[in-house]
């Protein structure tokens, strides 16, 4: 195992999974492959999204809005999504069948009521650091793989983060499932070229 590459699984929880609070369509089907790839990384971090009740990024805290409407929020545009991953909820749990007792690190994320956090590096505002690039400093990492839900908003503004913050980065794309809302998949796919984020297959990443 390379000591100096980290694999990142992005948000693997109950409300992301099909029949939860926000679905990402085939999210349960990449469980297994993501605990294969796993197996080969000693470093393993886990994020989850952990939203306080009445989060300012549910449509529900706004009075007349509907999910996936958007509105400013005083960091720039907001998507307004339906409740989810709301603390020590079964929403927010990992999906009974992710298995990977070696992770390292489980890092919550979206636990500021006023400010929502796709990023497992950055909160939304773009100046809030979850603390992330530190520890992975700390630890000697300088290459990380991400794979997880949803390809085009966590999957993707983690990736694009972590070259920001000087890392080597890779998408693990057939280990990543997405939304695709209003051409959201185009668009984290240009952003992760731009941020020269290489998308492998873990066959790639295997062979």
């Amino acid at each position: 195992m390379d000591k100096h590459r980290a694999l990142i699984v992005v948000d693997m929880q109950n409300d992301f999974m099909p029949g939860g609070a926000l679905a990402v369509p085939g999210g349960d089907e990449i469980v297994e492959t993501i605990n294969r790839l796993a197996q080969g990384f000693e470093t393993v971090v886990l994020t989850q999204d952990w939203h306080c009740p009445g989060h300012s990024s549910f449509a529900s805290s706004h009075a007349g809005r509907q999910p996936f409407e958007s509105y400013d929020a005083f960091y720039g545009p907001q998507v307004l999504w339906p409740d989810h991953c709301v603390m020590g909820s079964y929403g927010a749990d990992f999906h009974p069948k992710l298995a990977i007792p070696h992770a390292s690190l489980i890092l919550r994320k979206g636990t500021h009521k006023a400010v929502d956090s796709y990023s497992a590096f950055l909160e939304a505002d773009r100046e809030t650091r979850t603390g992330l690039d530190g520890w992975l400093q700390s630890r000697g990492i300088a290459e990380v793989v991400v794979c997880g839900v949803a390809t085009d908003f966590c999957v993707g503004w983690t990736a694009c983060d972590a070259h920001h913050f000087g890392l080597r980065v890779a998408v693990a794309r057939d280990a990543c499932r997405g939304i695709d809302l209003d051409g959201s998949m185009d668009r984290a796919y240009r952003n992760m070229d731009i941020a020269q984020v290489n998308i492998v297959t873990i066959s790639q990443l295997t062979g």
